[in-house]
């Protein structure tokens, strides 16, 4: 019981990463969506670093440690999130909730190439599920084939990259601080979308100045409680626990997603969302090892019970 508290906490931030996905939609169809999303990461970095300056944990990275945080803000700032916001332009925020609940999955597919973890026949039954509940998504509504947009493979490669970062932040954590890390990778990562900005989207920096003061409040509760304070905690969990195990937890932020889109955006929810989701809950169950450990506890349990009668 000693990760409960993680675990709770981490509750917590796929509630606030689920209702993110709505907030997200909302100010990159009110922005130039590269442009807001290099100021929202530069306003996240900055909450973290004078977060960590507060409680002292600011200090110079190593040349591995910087080499650590290039990659993970490459992967898990620049690529993530220049996917994630420019495919919420092109597809609903219902089907980016449910395609970025294939995390667990794909961190857990990761962490068996790259941190040695088994692939077992469970495993590789949550693999194949979890991409049934995707094509459901994708072939949402009654558009059937022809649903399927270049948003929705953005969205992937957003998921898919942030999966690689936390195979990369796991083997920084030993000597690096995740949550200085993030503050770091943030920095770094919203820098380099800027500049990405500037060469995709010649009036960016004029679209922000056509906001409402209730997207703006919008821009700064997805900045600083989804980016800044969920990410840091996030990866301070992931250096806890593990990526494989604290990516469990992703497919509540599927949930939370699906219901914020519904009551937020009043998107339609359609049979085949419910059904995308039931097959990605039922992957990321299987395939990132949660049935297994519980059945392994569940049998250690049963065992003890019967050494001590």
């Amino acid at each position: 019981m000693k990760n409960t508290r993680i675990y709770l906490i981490l509750i917590g931030v796929m509630l606030i990463w689920g209702l993110n996905v709505p907030l997200l939609k909302i100010i990159v169809d009110s922005f130039m969506p590269v442009t807001v999303t290099a100021l929202r990461i530069f306003t996240a970095s900055i909450c973290v670093l004078i977060i960590l300056s507060f409680f002292k944990l600011l200090r110079k990275p190593t040349l591995k440690e910087t080499m650590y945080i290039t990659g993970g803000g490459l992967l898990n700032v620049v690529c993530h999130h220049y996917f994630l916001s420019v495919g919420l332009t092109m597809t609903t925020s219902t089907n980016g909730g449910l395609i970025l609940g294939l995390g667990p999955m794909l961190t857990a597919i990761l962490s068996i190439l790259f941190l040695n973890q088994r692939l077992t026949i469970i495993r590789f039954t949550g693999f194949v599920l979890g991409l049934t509940g995707v094509g459901f998504t994708i072939l949402a509504g009654s558009k059937g084939i022809s649903s399927m947009n270049t948003g929705d493979i953005y969205i992937f490669i957003s998921i898919f990259t942030q999966a690689c970062s936390f195979i990369i932040i796991k083997k920084a954590c030993r000597t690096l601080d995740p949550r200085l890390m993030t503050g770091y990778m943030l920095f770094f990562g919203s820098l380099v979308l800027f500049i990405i900005s500037l060469l995709t989207e010649p009036g960016g920096i004029e679209s922000l100045f056509h906001g409402t003061p209730a997207v703006w409040g919008v821009f700064f509760t997805s900045a600083i409680l989804a980016t800044a304070i969920g990410h840091m905690t996030y990866n301070f969990a992931i250096g806890m626990v593990g990526p494989a195990e604290t990516s469990i937890f992703m497919n509540l932020s599927t949930f939370f997603a699906l219901a914020g889109s519904a009551l937020i955006l009043k998107e339609a929810i359609y049979a085949s969302h419910l059904i995308g989701l039931m097959f990605i809950v039922s992957g990321v169950i299987l395939g990132s090892g949660a049935y297994e450990e519980f059945r392994y506890r569940h049998r250690h349990h049963k065992n003890e019970a019967s050494s001590s009668g």
